[in-house]
């Protein structure tokens, strides 16, 4: 009896949540699972495409079904549970499903499908196509690179049948083979083949010996033998071909902690509060209560230790872990430590890792070889079985949030997946999201405050620097005399410091002083940034560079001038007024390459550099015991933003670099500059005051009827025609806005505040609600009219929640 399977295609231009149907031949129909990733033949042309099984029955009827053509492996990389997941999360986040289950998977589990030209021989020689097309095009046909002539002939040759268009895929998840040897005989008859050779035969006598010595079970890698014995490569296969070693190839993990030693610890002692957040989150555990427990916990606090005390409960009983890290920056510090309690159980999912390094982790969490995963946003969809908890660390960071479809909240998704595992979720963080802490004001999280740091030590004294009066100070525009003063004293006592600046590159634009023109992106409405060490001019939007200009390119002057400050200047600047500080810089330009961010924490911690000069990412996670001052040297940046979380944003970042002085023995002092130091974030963040922060910036929005008092949902239509883009936005907004109430309130269609991005203009409309029944079929109708507009150039997204409305 034939098998039916529900298949969601992975068609870009055709995106549906509505499976379709294929049946399975019998040679491969009991190797297709719920979750299996299988090529199906779709549409007319029957093009070899890759697709998910989400659904099976049993059948005698299957007239007019096609057959699925292959399955790509034994066993699928995604479980029933993350199936289902992705059915939710597509109705969630007004996402397709088959971007949902491509989310889930690791970048380099991909089906590449090309298409190539077949000649009909009769009829045309291969000279003749290569002579129109070109020879790549005849193996890898895009038809979007041939001119109109080209095209035209094509289609005639396919049309007379001189030529057809073929298919075929390519799998580019790739496992990594080594040879591996293995012992064929025993003791006696080594012994016996040592006699019959040459006495001058010595490199073989040699190998002889070291083969007596391995173990038959565990054999040994072809390339320790070569390197480690020093064996040549032609003893070697003379070994195998005389029959005394077998060789085969095998899979082996690539470890993304290859090379680097591993220290096992113990359980450090909890002090009170501690313990009362371990035993509210083990009783947790223990009932099976999946209500989520917010953790507010001081920076230093001891937050970490509380977890993997409770990740330790939960392995013994037999159960596993998931813990989210807000940011690769911190995945290294955090890795080392969870690793150090729970050694080689631990498995990584980050953006860090090379492809093949998280294929490789995820199969191992696929195969149940691990008990802990420790990841960034991503890794909330490890296909962990039977999970006991899920910790989310630094739960208020907005990296949790996906900007592209399916565009989830990690937080949303933890919870979701605890309510199905009967665990539960934990968010840990000294400055909580607004929307998590009013969530507790309501009932519906558990609470616990941890108000004392773990080793007992007061929180750092934090002074404002008014820069209003310290222009002057004869130095430059991001230094005062009383930070360099402070930078100073504590290089002098082998102390280290924490600057931060959260603005990468060298001037943040260029102005022509004789026009005023300013130097823009040619793709997008935004002035282009300087960058010194490729000096380039970049866009941080699309990646647009070009050389530094050397005249003005409206009025030929040479009176260029650069404004603004990055990190790379302030690098500079540090230099020229303290020559022996001693300054690593960590921002997105310094940590492009794999591992960067683990090699710049490291020579710091070794004490190779004075000063950690970096953006935000330095400002949560670092503990390193010698760092006795922080320094933020604009605390304005993110207040001069018109978003709604601005405030939010300032009061929790300028909190957490705070949290990075005095974490050990020596006294913490953080130094805040600012133009704005009368400002309530600013003022209550000096205080580490987050509770009368909560409360005013709760009456704000209240006020500004914004989250967490109402929902909102962002609306972006974009298109390279204006005109059209601003069409489209408010034909979605008819479709929408008969289906609110009077209580709704729309915004827009209006530009975003940057209306030109890569070539194209964005426009959006922003609803917010409090009940609104009809609004999500609403949105699902316009989620279905996108893939219509997506063929003709338009681009529509739905964001739910956004973090962002800039």
């Amino acid at each position: 009896m034939a098998k039916k399977f529900n298949v969601i295609v992975n068609v870009p231009a055709l995106q549906t949540n509505t499976p379709f149907t294929y049946i399975a031949n019998d040679a491969i129909k009991n190797d297709i699972k719920i979750g299996s990733r299988v090529i199906v033949p779709f549409g007319k042309s029957e093009r070899p495409i890759q697709g998910f099984v989400v659904g099976e029955e049993t059948t005698n009827e299957f007239e007019g079904l096609k057959d699925i053509i292959s399955v790509l492996e034994p066993e699928p990389l995604l479980n029933k549970e993350l199936i289902e997941l992705s059915e939710w999360l597509a109705d969630q986040t007004y996402a397709f499903r088959v971007s949902c289950l491509n989310a889930m998977l690791p970048s380099l589990v991909k089906v590449n499908t090309k298409r190539f030209i077949k000649i009909n021989e009769t009829k045309i020689t291969m000279e003749t196509v290569i002579a129109l097309l070109g020879e790549e095009q005849v193996t890898d046909l895009k038809v979007n690179e041939l001119s109109f002539s080209q095209q035209k002939q094509l289609n005639q040759w396919v049309k007379d049948e001189f030529v057809t268009l073929e298919y075929v895929t390519e799998d580019s998840a790739k496992k990594k083979m080594i040879n591996w040897l293995w012992p064929t005989m025993d003791l006696s008859e080594y012994e016996q083949e040592q006699k019959k050779l040459r006495k001058n035969a010595t490199k073989q006598v040699e190998l002889l010996n070291i083969i007596k010595t391995l173990d038959v079970k565990k054999g040994i890698s072809q390339a320790s033998i070569l390197n480690d014995y020093d064996v040549g490569r032609s003893t070697l296969n003379t070994a195998v071909k005389n029959g005394w070693l077998v060789r085969k190839a095998v899979e082996q993990y690539r470890d993304p902690f290859e090379g680097r030693q591993m220290q096992l610890d113990q359980n450090l002692a909890l002090n009170e509060e501690q313990q009362s957040a371990y035993n509210l989150i083990t009783q947790a555990i223990e009932d099976k209560n999946a209500k989520p427990i917010l953790v507010e916990g001081v920076t230093g606090s001891g937050k970490t230790e509380v977890y993997l005390q409770s990740i330790q409960q939960v392995i013994k009983k037999g159960k596993t872990a998931l813990l989210l890290v807000p940011e690769i920056s911190l995945t290294p510090l955090m890795v080392k430590r969870v690793r150090a309690r729970f050694g080689t159980q631990v498995a990584v999912l980050h953006s860090g890792l090379s492809d093949g390094e998280k294929f490789d982790e995820w199969r191992r969490i696929v195969r149940n070889e691990v008990k802990v995963v420790v990841g960034a946003r991503s890794a909330v969809f490890a296909p962990l079985r039977n999970i006991g908890i899920i910790i989310i660390d630094e739960e208020h960071s907005e990296t949790y949030k996906q900007s592209d479809a399916p565009r989830y909240h990690a937080r949303d998704v933890a919870i979701h997946r605890a309510k199905k595992f009967e665990c539960p979720v934990v968010l840990g963080s000294a400055t909580p999201s607004l929307e998590s802490r009013s969530r507790v004001e309501r009932g519906r999280y558990d609470f616990v405050k941890i108000q004392k740091r773990a080793n007992q030590k007061a929180l750092p004294n934090i002074q404002v620097i008014d820069m209003r009066q310290h222009l002057g100070d004869g130095y430059n525009e991001n230094f005062s005399a009383p930070m360099v003063e402070e930078i100073r004293h504590r290089i002098l006592r082998k102390e280290q410091v924490v600057l931060m600046l959260n603005r990468r590159g060298f001037s943040s634009f260029v102005m022509c002083r004789t026009c005023g023109f300013v130097l823009t992106c040619p793709n997008c409405d935004v002035s282009l940034t300087m960058h010194m060490d490729s000096r380039t001019m970049r866009c941080h939007y699309c990646g647009h560079e070009e050389v530094i200009p050397r005249l003005c390119k409206n009025c030929g002057s040479d009176k260029i001038r650069f404004f603004g400050t990055g990190t790379e200047k302030v690098q500079q600047q540090l230099a020229e007024i303290i020559p022996e500080a001693r300054v690593l810089r960590m921002d997105v330009d310094t940590t492009r390459r794999k591992g960067a961010h683990e090699r710049l924490l490291e020579r710091f911690g070794n004490h190779e550099a004075d000063i950690l000069l970096g953006t935000q990412m330095i400002a949560k996670g670092l503990d390193f015991p010698d760092v006795t001052l922080v320094g933020v040297l604009n605390a304005d940046t993110a207040l001069e933003l018109p978003d709604l979380r601005a405030s939010e944003r300032t009061f929790q970042l300028l909190t957490q670099v705070a949290g990075r002085a005095g974490r050990a023995d020596k006294t913490g002092e953080v130094l805040i500059q600012t133009f704005n130091p009368d400002h309530y974030a600013i003022r209550l963040a000096q205080k580490q005051d987050y509770e009368d922060f909560f409360y005013k910036e709760m009456y704000l929005r209240h006020l500004g009827k914004y989250p967490p008092y109402y929902y909102t949902v962002l609306v972006s239509v974009s298109d390279r025609d204006e005109r059209q883009a601003l069409k489209n936005a408010y034909e979605m907004l008819n479709i929408i806005q008969p289906q609110l109430s009077a209580n709704a309130i729309v915004l827009g269609p209006t530009a975003k505040s940057i209306s030109k991005i890569k070539q194209k203009y964005y426009y959006q409309i922003l609803i917010k609600y409090q009940k609104e029944p009809k609004l999500h079929r609403a949105l699902l109708e316009v989620l279905n009219k996108s893939q219509e507009k997506f063929r003709q150039g338009t681009r529509i997204s739905i964001d739910s929640e956004p973090q962002n409305f800039l």
